[in-house]
């Protein structure tokens, strides 16, 4: 078994303490973007945006978060340490001072996409260089759970902080020149404590396919184009939405062309021979609808019926991160301690979301204190862990190591982009569709009492769906690939197996 150190820190930083260096590092760069979820409002009012503009910028980071999956352990045998986690630190820092800036919603964008890009470069690089210290026997079932404690967590540590930060300072801005303080902080801690180490010859940063990364990327942005601003469009009556639709078959059979033709494919045409990954996909398609409730009916109960302000109902951030705190123990103590099957996991998780639909069906009425949503937020973010977990380590068992981070892109960009969008536009049609059919009815009522009927009506067609596919689970039980589950690569064989593939490119032998 190959012993943990950490070479590239000085003898006289305390061994015991380098490990939770790189965790703090995870930690910031996890904290970071240039959207924060406590402050869309006053940047919506700043720059005279409309919501799906933010959420756009956002999205944009999503998939710059999801693209570089394949390029990570190229660029971990390419460069240093140092050199990954400074460079993603100053970059992420840059961008938060532009998103204080710029104006320009396009420019905005770009910033946000090249911010998450490094942001998952800094945090990738932060853990694989821990992953012997947080399970020595590489055991990737108890290092996803972990890491996505810090990962997923943050997904409600980083708006519950951005809210009391813009509340105080009374700008949104201050959170970004917080997070770009804190980003440049570190970059100075990197530079002044770490060092320069190849822990092994260094493979050339050659043979990437960055027409290909640009072509994915560009099919999903269009994808989640349409149904961000589907609604606001009116879609096909718009001329900039039915543009954009005739543009996606267009990017896909040039994307699927290129990844047919040349050698070193961004995402391998491999990658897909598996049924399994259609399978998770599609699994993944019915999961996010379902969570995809909370963002569009749950934030509109809570704001537009019970008048709660972002400082109040910023305490169910801090819910929702125990319940993924929660969900992460809970993974490990059904793996390691009580040794069942974990993809039993799965339904738990559904079993979760139902509870989620079902109990906000009977809360929503006026007058409800803030209290009651507390418990549907924990076990939604319990659930949500489970699957963010157990899905990447099903990825991750299943497709040879290979073509596993190209399936973690392939999924992550559909569910964090497209799937996501697709599942807020259809709560968004739904609940707008059901007020209009409420009044042509002809109910005495008035448009709050409206809101609310149909917002129950939603919410009880949710928690059907929901049943129906918990019940699904419960009756397919969803077999492990193998009785053993492999372990983490060992980096020393995978840089010997990228190696020995990149000796057919020509430009690798002229090195």
């Amino acid at each position: 078994m190959m012993q943990f150190s950490m070479p590239m820190y000085p003898s006289f930083v305390p061994e015991k303490i380098r490990p939770w260096i790189h965790v703090f590092f995870a930690f910031c760069f996890q904290m970071t973007g240039i959207v924060y979820g406590g402050a869309i409002s006053q940047m919506m009012g700043d720059h005279q945006l409309m919501r799906e503009d933010v959420m756009m910028i956002l999205l944009c980071g999503l998939v710059g978060l999801n693209l570089p999956f394949p390029l990570l352990f190229r660029m971990k045998f390419a460069f240093t340490n140092r050199q990954l986690l400074f460079t993603a630190a100053v970059v992420i820092g840059i961008c938060n001072v532009l998103a204080t800036m710029v104006e320009s919603m396009p420019l905005l964008c770009v910033i946000s996409f090249i911010a998450g890009f490094f942001k998952l470069v800094g945090t990738f690089e932060c853990f694989s260089t821990i992953q012997l210290w947080i399970t020595p026997k590489r055991d990737l079932s108890i290092f996803f759970p972990c890491i996505f404690t810090v990962v997923v967590g943050n997904m409600s540590l980083s708006p519950w902080a951005s809210t009391w930060i813009n509340y105080y300072a009374q700008d949104w801005h201050a959170m970004c020149w917080v997070m770009a303080g804190v980003m440049f902080f570190n970059a100075l801690i990197m530079r002044l404590l770490l060092k320069d180490f190849h822990f092994m010859k260094p493979l050339p940063f050659i043979s990437i396919d960055y027409l290909g990364m640009f072509l994915w990327g560009a099919l999903m942005l269009e994808v989640i184009f349409l149904f961000n601003y589907g609604e606001y469009f009116n879609w096909t009556d718009s001329r900039d939405f039915c543009l954009v639709l005739a543009a996606i078959p267009i990017t896909f059979v040039a994307t699927i062309h290129r990844m047919m033709r040349i050698r070193h494919p961004y995402i391998d045409s491999g990658a897909w021979k598996y049924k399994m990954i259609i399978l998770l996909i599609s699994v993944y398609a019915v999961e996010e609808l379902i969570v995809a409730s909370p963002k569009v009916l749950q934030n509109a109960y809570v704001g537009t019926t019970l008048h709660y302000g972002f400082t109040s109902t910023s305490r169910l951030y801090i819910v929702e991160w125990l319940g993924t705190l929660s969900g992460a123990m809970f993974c490990l103590f059904w793996i390691k301690v009580l040794r069942l099957k974990y993809t039993r996991l799965f339904t738990i998780g559904m079993a979760c979301y139902f509870v989620y639909e079902a109990m906000l069906y009977n809360l929503v009425s006026p007058g409800v204190p803030l209290e009651n949503l507390y418990f549907p937020a924990y076990i939604r973010s319990f659930g949500s862990i489970i699957f963010f977990a157990m899905f990447t380590l099903y990825t991750e068992q299943y497709l040879p190591f290979r073509y596993a981070f190209m399936g973690l892109t392939m999924i992550g960009l559909i569910r964090t982009g497209p799937l996501d969008t697709i599942g807020q536009a259809i709560y968004s049609f739904a609940l707008r569709h059901q007020m209009a059919e409420n009044a042509v009815r002809g109910l005495g009522y008035a448009h709050d009492q409206l809101f609310l009927i149909s917002l129950k009506q939603i919410y009880g067609m949710a928690t059907i769906f929901a049943l129906v596919v918990l019940l699904l689970f419960m009756l397919w039980d969803i077999q492990p690939v193998r009785s053993t589950l492999k372990r983490a690569p060992n980096y020393w064989r995978l840089h010997k197996q990228m190696r020995k593939e990149l000796k057919t490119d020509e430009r690798f032998e002229a090195r």
